[in-house]
């Protein structure tokens, strides 16, 4: 503590010596020194030199780097953009492909199902034809042997109805009558 206001006692002047100090050099009240007319052709001064050097700070620093910055997103967003156009080309192409794929899908599909069509129809109609063919070749061997049946049968019919004519004429005549006669009459019936 002894440090701090021995300090302050050597190095800070007290407020009646400072109001002494101000009252000897202009004898009353003095303007604030950046309104005191006496220093405003510094202050122009200097303000032109803080601008012209802040002007050219801005021109040859600042907007250089906004200039490059502004260029490089315009290339970015515009190189954004073509990847844009040509990722959207390629996906039309992909689904042109696609749709295109699946339409020659579909027709070999239709195609496929078409050929298996005509060749079920095909073998069901070769599996009838010879179902049709063997039926017919079975109806003609047994028409044949319907016939041979019925002709031995009509060959059996034949002497069997000769024989009952000839007991029938025999019973009604009490006499026999003559086998050519009895056949001539049942040829002529059956005929």
């Amino acid at each position: 503590m002894f440090v701090t206001t021995a300090y302050a006692q050597t190095a800070a002047p007290s407020a009646t010596e400072a109001h002494e100090g101000v009252a000897a050099a202009g004898g009353g009240h003095e303007a604030f020194p950046p309104f005191n007319p006496e220093f405003f052709p510094s202050q122009l001064l200097w303000l032109a030199i803080t601008f012209i050097a802040f002007y050219y700070f801005v021109k040859k620093v600042l907007l250089p780097r906004i200039g490059d910055t502004i260029e490089h997103r315009r290339h970015t967003i515009a190189g954004n953009l073509e990847e844009a156009a040509r990722m959207k080309e390629e996906a039309d192409a992909a689904v042109a492909a696609y749709e295109q794929e699946l339409a020659d899908a579909r027709a070999r599909a239709h195609e496929i199902a078409t050929k298996a069509r005509d060749e079920a129809r095909a073998k069901a109609e070769n599996d009838r034809k010879k179902v049709e063919a063997s039926l017919d070749g079975k109806l003609a061997e047994s028409e044949k042997r319907i016939a041979s049946v019925k002709s031995s049968a009509m060959k059996d019919v034949g002497s069997i109805a000769e024989d009952t004519a000839s007991m029938i004429v025999e019973r009604l005549l009490g006499s026999p009558a003559s086998k050519s006669d009895i056949a001539a009459a049942v040829k002529a019936a059956r005929e």
